[in-house]
This record gives C-alpha cells, sequence and structure tokens, in this order.
C-alpha cells in the first residue's frame, strides 16, 4: 500500500515536523486562545455597562434625553477621527474583507486599531443607550486579531485571506453566544457561502480553543436559559408555525428594506453632518426609550430571557415593535453595534405578542417561533438562525428542533419577497464598492 511505502511516510515525517508549519499551527492555537480572552473581556464589560446604564435610566427616566444623544455625538467624533471602519455591525466589514485580497485595503476593515475602535466604542454605545448588541462587533474583532496574524507567520494566499478571516468569525459568534456550532455554521454560511477544503480544520480548532477559554472563565452556561416550548406540528401545530413564520419573516424583511434603504439615503448627509446627525438619532433613541418604560435600551437580553423562559415580563405590551423602532435607529446613528443580540429580543416581544391570539399552553412555543422567524428574515440566513436559537435556548433535545427549522426556513423565503437581497451582503457590497471607487 502507498500508505506504508518508505518515500510517502518519509515526505509525511518531513511535513509534520516542518517548522513553517509547526509555526502556523502555534499561531492559530495562540489565536484561538487570544481570541477567547478578548471576547470574553469584551462580553463582560459590555454586558457590565449595558446593566449600569438601564440601573440609572431607571432611577432617572429622563437621564437618556441628555446622555444618548451626547453620548452618540461623543463615539461618532472619535470614530471618525480615529478609528475609521469601526463603524456599525462589524458583519459586513469581515464579509468585504474575504473578498479583498490587497493586504492595504483590507486593513482599513479589519485591523489591529479598528478592534480597539470597536472594542471601546461599542461599550460607550452601551453607556450611551443604544439599541445594540456585542455579537457584531465581536466578529470584526476576532477576525481583526486572526488577521494580524498572518504577519507574525508565512502563510500561502488561502490561509491569509480566507483561512485567518473566516477563523476569527467563526471563534466570534461561537464565544458571544457560547454556540460552538452555530460559530462554524455561520462562517460557512454567511461568510464564506462554503466550506473549502484546507479551511475546515483552521475553523474548527480556532473555535474549539475559543470556546474552551470561554466556557471556564464565563461557564457552561445556555445563552438565553431553557425554553420548556413544545409543539406537535402534527396536532394544529403546523398551523401555528405557518402564521409565526410569515409573521416574523415579514417584519425581519421589513426591518432589512428599511436599514438598507434609510442608510442609503441618509448616506450623503451623514457624510456632511455625521455628528450631528448621531445626536439627532439619539435623541429619537432616548424618545422611544420613554415609550417603553426603558426596556429598548441596550441589547434587550434580560427582557427576551423573561419572554423566553416564561417569567414575568417588566415590558409593555408593544415592546416588540418599540425595540425594532430602537434598533433600527440606532444603526442609522452609525455609531458601532450589531443587530443580532437585538433582532432576537424583538423577535420575542414579537412573539409575546402575538400569544395572546393562541392558547396560552403554547405560549413558549410561539415565542421561539417567533425569535427564530424575524431573526431570519433579518439576515436571511436560516441554518446559522435555527442553530443560534436551537444552541442558546437549550432546545437541542426538545421536540421544538423541526418546528425551529421549518419556521426559520419559511421566514427567509417570505423576506426575500420584501427584501431581495439579504442585509449583510448588501452592506457587505458598499464597502466594496467604496474601494472600487477611491481606486477609479
Amino acid at each position: 500500500m502507498k500508505l506504508f511505502e518508505p518515500e510517502h511516510l518519509l515526505n509525511e515525517s518531513k511535513r509534520m515536523m516542518s517548522v513553517s508549519n509547526w509555526q502556523r499551527r502555534v499561531l492559530f492555537w495562540g489565536g484561538g486562545l487570544t481570541v477567547g480572552l478578548v471576547c470574553v473581556a469584551f462580553a463582560y464589560m459590555c454586558d457590565h455597562v449595558n446593566q449600569l446604564f438601564n440601573h440609572f435610566a431607571s432611577q432617572y427616566p429622563y437621564m437618556p434625553v441628555l446622555v444618548t444623544p451626547l453620548g452618540f455625538m461623543l463615539i461618532v467624533f472619535l470614530m471618525k477621527r480615529y478609528f475609521r471602519g469601526s463603524e456599525g455591525s462589524g458583519i459586513p466589514q469581515a464579509m468585504a474583507a474575504l473578498q479583498i485580497k490587497n493586504a492595504k485595503t483590507r486593513s482599513r476593515l479589519v485591523s489591529l486599531r479598528i478592534a480597539i475602535g470597536k472594542f471601546f466604542l461599542t461599550m460607550m454605545g452601551f453607556a450611551a443607550g443604544g439599541s445594540i448588541g456585542r455579537e457584531g462587533p465581536t466578529i470584526q474583532l476576532s477576525a481583526s486579531i486572526m488577521q494580524s496574524l498572518g504577519r507574525w507567520g508565512s502563510f500561502h494566499k488561502q490561509d491569509a485571506e480566507r483561512g485567518l478571516l473566516l477563523a476569527g468569525g467563526a471563534a466570534g459568534i461561537a464565544a458571544a453566544f457560547n454556540a460552538p456550532l452555530a460559530g462554524i455554521v455561520f462562517a460557512i454560511e454567511e461568510l464564506s457561502g462554503s466550506f473549502e477544503k484546507g479551511v475546515s480544520g483552521t475553523i474548527i480548532t480556532t473555535v474549539v480553543l475559543c470556546g474552551i477559554v470561554a466556557q471556564y472563565l464565563l461557564g457552561n452556561y445556555t445563552y438565553f436559559g431553557v425554553s420548556e416550548a413544545t409543539l406537535n406540528v402534527l396536532d394544529g401545530g403546523w398551523f401555528l408555525i405557518l402564521v409565526v413564520a410569515v409573521g416574523g419573516g415579514l417584519l425581519g424583511g421589513i426591518f432589512s428594506f428599511l436599514l438598507i434603504h434609510l442608510s442609503g439615503f441618509l448616506m450623503p448627509y451623514v457624510r456632511k453632518h455625521p455628528i450631528l446627525i448621531a445626536g439627532f438619532v439619539g435623541l429619537l433613541v432616548a424618545g422611544v426609550g420613554l415609550l417603553s418604560l426603558g426596556t429598548t435600551y441596550g441589547s434587550g437580553y434580560s427582557t427576551a430571557k423573561e419572554i423566553i423562559t416564561n417569567q414575568t415580563v417588566n415590558a409593555p405590551l408593544f415592546y416588540g415593535p418599540l425595540k425594532m423602532l430602537a434598533t433600527l435607529l440606532t444603526y442609522l446613528s452609525g455609531i458601532p453595534g450589531g443587530i443580532f443580540a437585538p433582532s432576537l429580543s424583538v423577535g420575542a416581544g414579537f412573539g409575546e405578542l402575538l400569544s395572546h391570539v393562541f392558547p396560552a399552553h403554547v405560549h413558549d412555543a410561539v415565542v421561539l417561533l417567533a425569535c427564530v422567524a424575524y431573526f431570519s428574515g433579518v439576515i436571511q440566513s436560516p441554518i446559522t438562525c435555527f442553530v443560534i436559537v436551537l444552541e442558546m435556548t437549550g432546545s437541542t433535545s426538545s421536540n421544538m428542533v423541526f418546528p425551529i427549522m421549518l419556521a426559520s426556513v419559511m421566514a427567509t423565503g417570505v423576506s426575500k419577497v420584501i427584501c431581495r437581497e439579504p442585509l449583510y451582503h448588501a452592506l457587505a457590497q458598499r464597502y466594496l464598492k467604496a474601494f472600487r471607487d477611491d481606486v477609479m
């Protein structure tokens, strides 16, 4: 057999003992551990600042009317002055970077300077009461860290341009949600669009090492707690899935459509008066916060967890629509911040509202299905969406697996009727077009 031929064994031994190969492995391992530490620190700081703002906002309800617009203005000033490329979610930047071959151009989207800005400016966004999440920024942070490792070793083209970025993005989503499978699936479905040979080991190794660090420091927790939802698809459950999937897909598609087109419409004005527009939008976000009794500030994590685990909900009946509006406005302001967690919170809010139409015993099922349906409608990545919801609600061993998968796929299809181009792809194309225009 060729496997045991002396020449083959000698070549394999040389490859295994190659200094450059071991240098690559050590850098990837070190990168995974570093990403894990940074993600844990980022999660801790953002969550702490989020809780601190909510505490003061509950004590002084009108405080955000002053703090939020001034905070948004300061963030945009610092971003425009020192940290260009750190605005928004961070996922479009990572996606665009994967398509850029020129290292200098790529550094305008993923670099250590941008990572530092993303880290601290996102924290400031929570401190100002923005309706943002830390998951998208975590992806850009992680991709920037892994990309910077390319300077320390001899990597071939595929590793430098795809492997490092994909591994960083996957590790970021895995650490943010404590959902390692979701991180891998996200890298395949949303970031790369395929699972290329030679990249798979890089992604999995980085996710595993990053996940070990995150779980060691944060514990093996379930992001939104464990849902008790159950649903019999054959005994009328199919109708519930149909209604929730169509409704969630429509709302998610509307959100994406509005975000893409409104941000495009405002772009010329934002370029001329970024700080003034950030302040005005911040004032609107504070106004929505007052209408929602302070529940739309931050990621919406605590409210979503209360709804999903069927606890006493300290939020108004129309929390879902108000959170959707606050998230849209926050993104339009231009400050750094993701839409993953807010979208899941919006979905939970719509599920709570819709559950009043159905019998009480399916409340938990309606909420879970609404979460995944709205989330899928927003980002139009059905596999990523249902894997994230399954992992972060502890539903992987319940009979909700099939209903959640079905709702995710259906909602994505419905959303495409309203918003034909996926949200992150549309935003990534703007960066690519801007760079092409600069060259021309």
